[in-house]
């Protein structure tokens, strides 16, 4: 690959456009029976010649009703395929998207719509009541409308003049940091059609066939994965994206079959439900090629690969980084059951950095740091924190963009993961700030302090314990656990929501009354278990409200 992707196209819809006129009757995207049954749409294959006439349609849609370059869209749309049209046209425009998950509540809705400055959002009519109510919590006004509805014509603001490139922006995602509130990623055209073009022709165990490919993916398209990765490689090579609603460990391999993907995503947490199944004669009935993701367990990353018979390609990449930075463990050897992720390609620096500021020797930990090789470090990154000058600038301080990540070169230069240094809980795939948990708890009545930590889950990773401290008028029991966490699924994504409660005399705090972070294992280690801690698991369902 060369080092920078000669980009002959300057936006998203662009590139879909031209991908529709090479492979006019391909099917670009594919909606299963089970998929196309709880969203209540029609099932089966939509080519790109279709995909593109309505594309085209919706944009002219959208121009008449006044939007344009430089506004924002806000799409809660779950993994449904009018996700991509919406995104297509909209980009054609110059319109960033604004991705909405829908396990969002009402303290995250507030500060995504205030934040994001979104001039009017694209939602399922069952979620226009929370999006209004969050919106007037801050005073906005917000046009709202649903995906067979046409857009509002907008009062305000008019769009900018110019049109898009490749620099515009193209989406804003939000991921959750250490600071409390999630931070905006300004993501621009370049980024996909850089992620679109890595992942197309990285190669090795990974190498795609132009009009071939079939991607089954069960995650989120609203994540980075499902729309920077699996969508814009079968843009890229004119193959079919096949997105599930979610998971389903029960009927996956028959949606496996069904669907003939050649290609699935996978996060760590789906080969060990998996695994768990009986053996069957289907198990290696089926035509993928490999399995693409993050996080398999390290003692059924061999047992998995030998009963399904395909490899399970890890892969280590973030929100900021996309495919500027990205590394795959696609060629062998893979040090399958060991954590690597694959060694640096050419078009990566790397660097590890001990605690003490000077480079980890092999095998010592240290976090990681990375850059895009060449002239421009940030090619193919993230533009910056939206509204945060600060929170960039310490991102890349020193030239470098430092991941929080805590890994190891291996003797053979291969790089394995060992921990998060960030403050962040990553339970199923889903990154939880801490901070952002532990505001909302303080707002419960009965709360006078709480941290919150992970811990260890045999089939999420990790879990959301919280360490609380009651106000005096309070008795610890399992009714005020319930009742807690019951506050918490009311404002926050059911999977931040704690997984167990423990009542703790104190919190750990420093001399400048921050929580000590590092003292919280020992303090989850000593309260798990006991009379005063409560597990809430099975409170936290999705769909919670």
């Amino acid at each position: 690959m060369d080092q920078h992707f000669p980009l002959s196209v300057p936006t998203v819809f662009a590139a879909f456009a031209a991908t529709a006129a090479r492979h006019p009757s391909c099917a670009f995207l594919s909606v299963l029976p089970e998929t196309a049954k709880v969203y209540a749409i029609e099932p089966g294959d939509i080519s790109y010649q279709t995909a593109q006439a309505g594309i085209m349609r919706l944009q002219q849609a959208y121009h008449q009703a006044g939007f344009g370059f430089g506004h924002r869209v806000g799409l809660l749309l779950e993994n449904r395929p009018a996700f991509f049209l919406h995104w297509f046209a909209l980009n054609g425009l110059g319109v960033s998207v604004v991705p909405i998950n829908p396990d969002l509540r009402a303290s995250e809705l507030e500060y995504l719509i205030s934040h994001s400055e979104i001039v009017a959002a694209l939602a399922l009519p069952s979620r226009h009541a929370d999006l209004q109510a969050a919106a007037l919590a801050k005073s906005i006004t917000l046009p709202l409308f649903g995906p067979d509805e046409a857009p509002p014509v907008l009062a305000g603001p008019p769009p900018r003049s110019g049109q898009p490139d490749i620099n515009s922006e193209c989406a804003l995602l939000y991921t959750s940091g250490t600071t409390g509130q999630p931070k905006g990623c300004v993501l621009p055209n370049e980024y996909f059609l850089y992620a679109g073009h890595w992942y197309a022709h990285i190669g090795g165990l990974i190498e795609m066939q132009a009009g071939c490919e079939r991607m089954l993916t069960p995650l989120p398209i609203f994540h980075m994965n499902a729309m920077a990765y699996s969508a814009m490689a079968m843009v890229m090579t004119g193959g079919c994206l096949i997105a599930l609603d979610r998971f389903h460990p029960r009927s996956w391999w028959d949606s496996v079959r069904e669907s003939k993907a050649t290609i699935v995503h996978y996060l760590g947490v789906m080969p060990s439900m998996l695994i768990g199944a009986p053996d069957s004669a289907q198990d290696k009935a089926h035509s993928v090629r490999f399995g693409f993701g993050a996080g398999v367990d390290q003692g059924l990353h061999v047992p998995f690969e030998e009963r399904f018979g395909f490899p399970l390609i890890e892969a280590w990449a973030m929100t900021e980084t996309g495919a500027g930075a990205v590394v795959v463990a696609s060629n062998e050897p893979r040090h399958r059951g060991t954590r690597c992720f694959g060694k640096p390609s050419n078009e990566l620096e790397v660097r590890i950095v001990a605690e003490d500021g000077s480079e980890a020797a092999t095998d010592a930990p240290g976090e990681l740091l990375v850059r895009h090789a060449g002239p421009d470090p940030r090619y193919g990154f993230f533009r910056a924190y939206l509204k945060d000058e600060e929170a960039t600038q310490q991102a890349w301080e020193g030239g470098w963009f430092h991941t929080g990540d805590v890994v190891r070169h291996g003797a053979d230069g291969s790089l394995h993961f060992i921990d998060r240094k960030k403050n962040v809980i990553r339970r199923s795939g889903e990154n939880i700030s801490a901070v952002e948990v532990e505001g909302v708890l303080l707002q419960h009545k009965a709360v006078k302090s709480v941290a919150v930590a992970p811990v260890a889950d045999p089939v999420r990773g990790d879990e959301v314990f919280a360490c609380v401290v009651l106000d005096g008028a309070y008795q610890a029991d399992e009714t005020l656990a319930a009742d807690i966490v019951g506050w918490c699924l009311s404002r926050l994504a059911y999977y931040k929501a704690p997984g167990y409660v423990g009542f703790v005399s104190m919190v750990p705090l420093t001399s400048t009354q921050k929580i000590q972070r590092g003292s919280l294992k020992d303090l989850v280690a000593g309260v798990i278990g006991t009379a005063a801690c409560f597990d809430t698991r099975a409170m936290k369902k999705r769909g919670t409200h």
